[in-house]
Protein backbone atom coordinates (compact mmCIF):
# COMPACT_ATOMS: atom_id res chain seq x y z
CA UNK A 1 0.00 0.00 0.00
CA UNK A 2 1.71 3.54 -0.80
CA UNK A 3 1.61 6.17 1.47
CA UNK A 4 -0.86 8.16 -0.94
CA UNK A 5 -3.69 5.07 -0.21
CA UNK A 6 -2.08 5.07 3.52
CA UNK A 7 -3.21 8.59 4.15
CA UNK A 8 -6.59 8.43 2.37
CA UNK A 9 -7.44 5.27 4.54
CA UNK A 10 -7.13 7.64 7.13
CA UNK A 11 -8.71 10.39 5.69
CA UNK A 12 -12.13 8.01 5.17
CA UNK A 13 -11.88 6.40 8.88
CA UNK A 14 -11.16 9.95 10.22
CA UNK A 15 -14.58 11.31 8.85
CA UNK A 16 -16.51 8.02 9.44
CA UNK A 17 -15.28 8.64 13.17
CA UNK A 18 -16.36 12.12 12.87
CA UNK A 19 -20.01 11.30 11.50
CA UNK A 20 -20.74 8.58 14.37
CA UNK A 21 -20.05 11.09 17.06
CA UNK A 22 -21.82 13.91 15.51
CA UNK A 23 -24.92 11.40 14.61
CA UNK A 24 -24.42 10.65 18.57
CA UNK A 25 -24.63 14.08 19.44
CA UNK A 26 -27.32 14.91 17.15
CA UNK A 27 -29.36 11.55 18.42
CA UNK A 28 -28.77 13.03 22.20
CA UNK A 29 -29.65 16.19 21.69
CA UNK A 30 -32.24 17.47 24.49
CA UNK A 31 -31.05 14.66 26.55
CA UNK A 32 -28.83 14.44 29.84
CA UNK A 33 -25.43 15.60 28.30
CA UNK A 34 -23.67 13.96 31.03
CA UNK A 35 -25.60 10.86 30.78
CA UNK A 36 -24.13 7.36 28.88
CA UNK A 37 -21.13 8.47 26.57
CA UNK A 38 -19.98 5.13 25.86
CA UNK A 39 -20.08 5.98 22.18
CA UNK A 40 -17.06 8.55 22.71
CA UNK A 41 -15.05 5.01 23.55
CA UNK A 42 -16.14 3.36 20.39
CA UNK A 43 -14.65 6.43 18.62
CA UNK A 44 -11.85 6.16 20.23
CA UNK A 45 -11.21 2.75 19.15
CA UNK A 46 -12.15 3.07 15.68
CA UNK A 47 -10.03 6.26 15.54
CA UNK A 48 -6.74 4.09 16.29
CA UNK A 49 -7.71 0.93 14.50
CA UNK A 50 -8.69 2.00 11.23
CA UNK A 51 -10.73 -0.16 9.17
CA UNK A 52 -10.74 -3.49 12.31
CA UNK A 53 -12.71 -1.14 14.73
CA UNK A 54 -15.41 0.28 12.06
CA UNK A 55 -15.66 -3.05 10.76
CA UNK A 56 -16.19 -4.75 14.36
CA UNK A 57 -18.60 -2.63 15.56
CA UNK A 58 -20.51 -2.42 12.27
CA UNK A 59 -20.58 -6.69 12.00
CA UNK A 60 -21.39 -6.16 16.00
CA UNK A 61 -24.04 -4.06 15.55
CA UNK A 62 -25.47 -5.97 12.16
CA UNK A 63 -25.81 -9.03 14.32
CA UNK A 64 -27.65 -7.75 17.30
CA UNK A 65 -30.14 -6.73 14.79
CA UNK A 66 -30.56 -9.82 13.54
CA UNK A 67 -30.68 -11.85 16.35
CA UNK A 68 -30.98 -10.21 19.24
CA UNK A 69 -33.42 -7.73 18.91
CA UNK A 70 -36.77 -9.66 18.51
CA UNK A 71 -39.61 -8.15 20.35
CA UNK A 72 -40.44 -9.66 24.14
CA UNK A 73 -43.34 -11.84 24.36
CA UNK A 74 -45.48 -10.43 26.93
CA UNK A 75 -48.91 -12.24 26.49
CA UNK A 76 -48.32 -14.44 29.39
CA UNK A 77 -47.04 -11.59 31.44
CA UNK A 78 -49.85 -9.83 34.00
CA UNK A 79 -48.14 -6.33 35.88
CA UNK A 80 -50.89 -6.16 38.54
CA UNK A 81 -51.02 -4.43 41.76
CA UNK A 82 -53.63 -6.32 43.21
CA UNK A 83 -53.09 -8.75 46.41
CA UNK A 84 -53.23 -12.27 45.42
CA UNK A 85 -53.42 -14.64 49.03
CA UNK A 86 -51.68 -17.56 48.91
CA UNK A 87 -53.17 -20.47 50.63
CA UNK A 88 -50.40 -22.95 52.38
CA UNK A 89 -51.26 -26.41 53.40
CA UNK A 90 -52.09 -27.43 56.85
CA UNK A 91 -49.54 -29.04 58.85
CA UNK A 92 -51.45 -31.83 60.32
CA UNK A 93 -49.27 -33.21 62.31
CA UNK A 94 -48.62 -30.66 64.16
CA UNK A 95 -52.63 -29.83 64.09
CA UNK A 96 -52.77 -32.99 65.76
CA UNK A 97 -50.49 -32.39 68.50
CA UNK A 98 -51.61 -29.02 69.62
CA UNK A 99 -53.85 -29.21 73.07
CA UNK A 100 -54.27 -27.01 75.93
CA UNK A 101 -51.50 -26.50 78.11
CA UNK A 102 -53.25 -27.44 81.07
CA UNK A 103 -53.93 -31.00 79.47
CA UNK A 104 -50.37 -31.65 78.69
CA UNK A 105 -48.92 -31.18 82.09
CA UNK A 106 -51.03 -34.40 83.16
CA UNK A 107 -49.42 -36.34 80.43
CA UNK A 108 -47.11 -38.39 81.77
CA UNK A 109 -45.07 -39.18 78.85
CA UNK A 110 -41.83 -37.07 78.68
CA UNK A 111 -41.42 -36.99 74.90
CA UNK A 112 -44.88 -35.79 73.95
CA UNK A 113 -45.47 -33.52 76.62
CA UNK A 114 -42.14 -31.79 75.70
CA UNK A 115 -43.65 -31.29 72.16
CA UNK A 116 -46.83 -30.75 73.25
CA UNK A 117 -44.59 -27.15 75.22
CA UNK A 118 -42.89 -26.28 71.59
CA UNK A 119 -45.95 -26.33 69.62
CA UNK A 120 -47.30 -24.05 72.50
CA UNK A 121 -44.11 -22.25 72.02
CA UNK A 122 -44.06 -21.77 67.91
CA UNK A 123 -47.50 -19.53 68.85
CA UNK A 124 -48.16 -16.19 70.10
CA UNK A 125 -46.04 -16.93 73.47
CA UNK A 126 -46.81 -13.73 75.03
CA UNK A 127 -51.22 -14.96 75.10
CA UNK A 128 -50.33 -18.02 76.45
CA UNK A 129 -47.69 -16.85 79.45
CA UNK A 130 -50.21 -18.18 82.07
CA UNK A 131 -50.59 -21.57 80.30
CA UNK A 132 -46.62 -21.40 80.64
CA UNK A 133 -46.47 -20.61 84.12
CA UNK A 134 -48.14 -24.08 84.72
CA UNK A 135 -45.44 -25.73 83.06
CA UNK A 136 -43.17 -24.50 85.94
CA UNK A 137 -44.68 -27.27 88.31
CA UNK A 138 -44.18 -30.03 85.48
CA UNK A 139 -42.52 -32.87 87.14
CA UNK A 140 -40.12 -33.17 83.83
CA UNK A 141 -37.29 -30.94 84.65
CA UNK A 142 -36.59 -30.56 81.09
CA UNK A 143 -39.94 -28.56 80.39
CA UNK A 144 -40.03 -26.80 83.67
CA UNK A 145 -36.97 -25.58 82.99
CA UNK A 146 -37.61 -25.03 79.11
CA UNK A 147 -40.95 -22.51 80.42
CA UNK A 148 -39.14 -20.92 82.66
CA UNK A 149 -36.39 -20.05 80.10
CA UNK A 150 -39.27 -18.26 78.49
CA UNK A 151 -40.97 -16.75 80.87
CA UNK A 152 -38.29 -15.36 81.79
CA UNK A 153 -36.85 -13.82 78.58
CA UNK A 154 -40.67 -12.39 78.29
CA UNK A 155 -41.11 -10.47 81.53
CA UNK A 156 -37.41 -9.28 81.19
CA UNK A 157 -38.85 -7.69 77.51
CA UNK A 158 -41.81 -7.13 79.36
CA UNK A 159 -40.09 -4.80 81.87
CA UNK A 160 -37.53 -2.92 79.68
CA UNK A 161 -40.44 -2.24 77.41
CA UNK A 162 -42.44 -0.59 79.96
CA UNK A 163 -39.79 1.45 81.81
CA UNK A 164 -38.51 2.68 78.61
CA UNK A 165 -41.87 3.94 76.87
CA UNK A 166 -42.73 5.29 80.47
CA UNK A 167 -39.68 7.74 80.40
CA UNK A 168 -40.23 8.67 76.79
CA UNK A 169 -44.22 9.45 77.96
CA UNK A 170 -42.91 11.21 80.51
CA UNK A 171 -40.61 13.31 79.71
CA UNK A 172 -41.85 13.87 76.06
CA UNK A 173 -42.66 17.35 74.53
CA UNK A 174 -45.11 16.48 71.85
CA UNK A 175 -48.60 15.63 72.79
CA UNK A 176 -49.44 13.46 70.04
CA UNK A 177 -46.24 11.29 70.24
CA UNK A 178 -47.30 11.49 74.29
CA UNK A 179 -50.97 10.02 72.80
CA UNK A 180 -49.84 7.01 70.75
CA UNK A 181 -47.45 5.98 73.00
CA UNK A 182 -49.83 5.58 75.95
CA UNK A 183 -52.06 3.37 73.69
CA UNK A 184 -49.62 1.09 72.25
CA UNK A 185 -48.36 0.75 75.83
CA UNK A 186 -51.86 0.45 77.66
CA UNK A 187 -52.64 -2.62 74.83
CA UNK A 188 -48.99 -4.24 75.44
CA UNK A 189 -49.60 -4.05 79.44
CA UNK A 190 -53.06 -5.26 79.44
CA UNK A 191 -52.63 -8.15 77.38
CA UNK A 192 -49.73 -9.48 79.82
CA UNK A 193 -51.17 -7.82 83.13
CA UNK A 194 -54.38 -9.62 82.80
CA UNK A 195 -53.02 -13.80 82.83
CA UNK A 196 -51.34 -12.58 86.26
CA UNK A 197 -47.67 -14.20 85.87
CA UNK A 198 -46.44 -11.71 87.99
CA UNK A 199 -45.57 -11.81 91.81
CA UNK A 200 -48.32 -9.68 93.73
CA UNK A 201 -46.48 -6.93 94.88
CA UNK A 202 -44.89 -6.61 90.95
CA UNK A 203 -48.44 -7.00 89.26
CA UNK A 204 -49.36 -4.21 91.89
CA UNK A 205 -46.78 -2.08 90.50
CA UNK A 206 -47.03 -2.73 87.03
CA UNK A 207 -51.12 -1.78 87.46
CA UNK A 208 -50.11 1.24 89.17
CA UNK A 209 -47.95 2.21 86.38
CA UNK A 210 -50.79 1.34 83.86
CA UNK A 211 -53.17 4.20 86.23
CA UNK A 212 -50.55 6.63 85.87
CA UNK A 213 -50.39 6.02 81.64
CA UNK A 214 -54.46 5.73 81.38
CA UNK A 215 -54.00 8.87 83.87
CA UNK A 216 -51.80 10.90 81.44
CA UNK A 217 -53.22 10.35 78.04
CA UNK A 218 -57.20 11.10 80.09
CA UNK A 219 -55.46 14.61 80.67
CA UNK A 220 -54.26 15.29 77.43
CA UNK A 221 -56.86 14.32 75.84
CA UNK A 222 -59.70 12.79 77.46
CA UNK A 223 -62.02 11.63 74.20
CA UNK A 224 -58.94 9.97 73.03
CA UNK A 225 -59.19 7.73 76.01
CA UNK A 226 -61.47 4.67 74.31
CA UNK A 227 -64.17 2.31 75.75
CA UNK A 228 -62.00 -0.53 75.77
CA UNK A 229 -58.70 1.60 77.21
CA UNK A 230 -60.92 2.09 79.74
CA UNK A 231 -62.31 -1.56 81.01
CA UNK A 232 -58.73 -2.36 80.58
CA UNK A 233 -57.51 -0.23 83.18
CA UNK A 234 -60.61 -0.70 85.52
CA UNK A 235 -60.27 -4.62 85.19
CA UNK A 236 -56.53 -4.39 85.75
CA UNK A 237 -56.99 -2.36 88.93
CA UNK A 238 -60.12 -4.54 90.08
CA UNK A 239 -57.42 -7.37 89.84
CA UNK A 240 -55.46 -6.39 92.31
CA UNK A 241 -58.08 -4.73 94.84
CA UNK A 242 -57.67 -1.21 94.22
CA UNK A 243 -61.19 -0.45 94.46
CA UNK A 244 -60.56 3.29 94.01
CA UNK A 245 -59.08 3.30 91.24
CA UNK A 246 -61.29 1.19 89.84
CA UNK A 247 -64.10 3.18 90.72
CA UNK A 248 -63.17 6.09 89.25
CA UNK A 249 -62.30 4.34 86.00
CA UNK A 250 -65.65 2.97 86.20
CA UNK A 251 -67.21 6.27 86.67
CA UNK A 252 -65.48 7.74 83.81
CA UNK A 253 -66.28 4.81 81.44
CA UNK A 254 -69.71 5.32 82.29
CA UNK A 255 -69.68 9.64 81.44
CA UNK A 256 -67.80 8.81 78.32
CA UNK A 257 -69.02 6.07 76.97
CA UNK A 258 -73.03 5.64 78.62
CA UNK A 259 -74.25 3.52 75.81
CA UNK A 260 -71.42 1.12 75.80
CA UNK A 261 -71.61 -2.32 76.91
CA UNK A 262 -68.03 -2.21 78.55
CA UNK A 263 -69.23 0.60 80.69
CA UNK A 264 -71.86 -1.75 82.01
CA UNK A 265 -70.15 -4.99 83.15
CA UNK A 266 -67.45 -2.92 84.86
CA UNK A 267 -69.80 -1.34 86.95
CA UNK A 268 -71.58 -4.83 87.36
CA UNK A 269 -67.99 -6.58 88.26
CA UNK A 270 -66.84 -3.75 90.53
CA UNK A 271 -70.24 -3.74 92.46
CA UNK A 272 -70.11 -7.13 92.53
CA UNK A 273 -66.94 -7.48 93.98
CA UNK A 274 -67.45 -4.90 96.72
CA UNK A 275 -71.34 -6.60 97.86
CA UNK A 276 -72.96 -3.08 96.81
CA UNK A 277 -75.64 -5.05 96.03
CA UNK A 278 -78.25 -1.96 95.69
CA UNK A 279 -75.68 -0.41 93.22
CA UNK A 280 -75.35 -3.53 91.34
CA UNK A 281 -79.09 -4.22 90.58
CA UNK A 282 -79.21 -0.44 90.09
CA UNK A 283 -76.65 -0.45 87.59
CA UNK A 284 -78.48 -4.20 85.78
CA UNK A 285 -81.53 -1.77 85.37
CA UNK A 286 -80.03 0.60 83.63
CA UNK A 287 -78.65 -1.50 81.41
CA UNK A 288 -81.93 -3.21 80.78
CA UNK A 289 -83.78 0.24 80.27
CA UNK A 290 -80.78 1.41 77.36
CA UNK A 291 -80.72 0.13 73.81
CA UNK A 292 -77.10 -1.76 74.55
CA UNK A 293 -76.69 -4.90 72.91
CA UNK A 294 -76.07 -7.63 75.48
CA UNK A 295 -73.84 -10.81 74.31
CA UNK A 296 -73.88 -14.32 75.82
CA UNK A 297 -70.92 -13.57 77.47
CA UNK A 298 -72.44 -10.90 79.63
CA UNK A 299 -75.85 -12.78 80.10
CA UNK A 300 -73.33 -15.47 81.87
CA UNK A 301 -71.89 -13.02 83.87
CA UNK A 302 -75.05 -12.06 84.66
CA UNK A 303 -76.18 -15.30 85.90
CA UNK A 304 -73.63 -16.04 88.03
CA UNK A 305 -73.52 -12.77 90.08
CA UNK A 306 -77.22 -13.27 90.55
Amino acid sequence: MSKAEFFVLLAVNSLIVAGYVLWNLLRRKGTNPKGNRGYLVKALVMFLCPVAGVCYFFLSYVLYKVFFSKDVDLADVIFSKERVKSYMKADEDRERNMVPLEEAILVTDKDNLREYMMNVVKGDVQKSLSSILLALNSEDTETSHYAASVLQEILNNFRTTVQKNMYEIRNGTDDEERIVRCGILIDYMNQVLKQNVFSEMEQRMFVSELDSICECLYSIDTMRMTALWLEAVSMRCLDVREYEKCEKWCARSAALYPNTLSSFTCSLKYYFSRGDREQFFKTLEALKRSDVVIDRETLELIRVFI
